[in-house]
């Protein structure tokens, strides 16, 4: 700053010290003086103005630049598909679980056991008997700002829990940590060892909790992998974002609406009143629920990100306490993420922006169904 104060107005702040100087002068010096002060006032008006602007530009492009994506790298002999959205006017597809309350599935269901409605409309629907047996592609997002580091000894104890995700070889698992900022910790592998030892060395992080930064990035690196995986995301962390600055709620709302990842979300810090809800949801009321609007679920948002992400995929939301109540919940997670029918139709109604998914087993087994709550029709061009 100094330089460029100099280089605006140094050889008159010179002559002007040199002119007040003079304690006698005729009306020429005393012009001088009067001119050499207006000059000096304006090179300092000017150069302020000037630094201003430089600060005030920086500043908006500073704000205007998102942190680089850490793209995954690709494992050895394996080449990287085109990130491929799989909910489009053509088709949308809903993974659906059908559990009894004592966690056991339903198994056998058809394609006439199931009604799906959306924005309240019976659609027709095409269903997948066999159950989810693709590859798995699951990006683990851990928290590492805030007071998680109170959980770090649980998550030290994750890697072992892995092998539910990559059992059949074919399915791989990146770690991503986030405070205020997501970043890749370790790309994706077959090796749930190499997982669980980057998880026994977390660093805490700042006061941060960006998810949904951490969710969009996390959504980014799982568009990048083999199009015919079920792409999943393994969030565990507090239930309500602070710090995000490249991720608004309603841009979320789209982002997970148009993608076929399924969220998991383990959230610290439970409410009893909560979880009984989430056992008795099954989504009997979800036509009906405030939350089906964009603007009220933005404001659900505010509440409870976690959960409100989980819903929207299809995914779940479960909390814990307990070192043994936290592996029981990667536990459920792993087997529900692949005990799920795959239910396909083509939108009755093609109008862009968010629709709302009912779906319902046509006979009552006293089960819950979870199936994912909304998505995101784009406009075409």
């Amino acid at each position: 700053m100094k330089s460029i104060l100099r280089h605006l107005f140094g050889s008159d702040k010179a002559r002007l010290g040199s002119a007040f100087a003079e304690d006698a002068c005729d009306a020429e010096c005393r012009w001088v003086k009067t001119d050499l002060r207006m000059r000096y006032a304006t090179s300092w008006s000017l150069g302020l103005v000037c630094l201003a602007g430089i600060a005030a530009g920086g500043a908006v492009t500073f704000a205007q630049q998102l942190p680089p994506i850490e793209p995954p790298k690709p494992l050895p002999g394996e080449s990287r598909n085109a990130a491929t959205l799989r909910v489009t006017t053509n088709e949308v597809l809903v993974p659906t679980l059908v559990e009894k309350q004592d966690g056991e599935v339903v198994y056998g269901l058809r394609q006439g056991d199931f009604r799906l409605e959306d924005n309240g409309v019976p659609q027709k629907i095409r269903v997948q008997e066999e159950m989810d047996t693709a590859p798995v592609s699951l990006v683990v997002a851990v928290e590492e700002g805030g007071v998680s580091a109170l959980e770090f000894d649980k998550l030290a104890r994750l890697g072992p829990l892995l092998d539910l995700f990559l059992s059949d070889g074919k399915s791989q698992a990146a770690l991503v940590g986030f405070d205020a900022h997501p970043h890749l910790i370790t790309d994706f592998t077959h090796s749930s060892d190499e997982l669980g030892d980057a998880l026994k060395h977390l660093q805490p992080g700042d006061g941060g909790d960006a998810i949904l930064d951490t969710v969009s990035y996390a959504v980014d690196l799982l568009e990048d992998t083999p199009k015919d995986s079920r792409r999943v995301l393994l969030l565990v962390s507090e239930e309500r974002d602070h710090g995000s600055k490249h991720t608004r709620a309603a841009q979320l709302v789209e982002k997970i609406g148009r993608s076929d990842v399924l969220v998991l979300s383990v959230s610290f810090s439970p409410a009893k009143a909560e979880f009984l809800h989430d056992l008795k949801d099954s989504g009997e009321d979800r036509v009906m629920n405030p939350f089906s609007t964009l603007a009220m679920i933005v404001q659900a948002f505010k509440k409870n990100v976690a959960r409100q992400v989980a819903g929207m995929s299809g995914g779940e939301y479960t909390q814990f306490t307990g070192d043994k109540g936290f592996e029981q919940r990667v536990v459920d997670a792993a087997k529900h993420a692949r005990n799920r029918y795959l239910i396909t139709f083509s939108p009755s109604d093609p109008t862009p922006g968010l629709h709302t998914i009912r779906v319902q087993t046509v006979q009552d087994y006293g089960a819950r169904i979870v199936a994912r709550a909304n998505y995101w029709l784009a406009l075409q061009p």
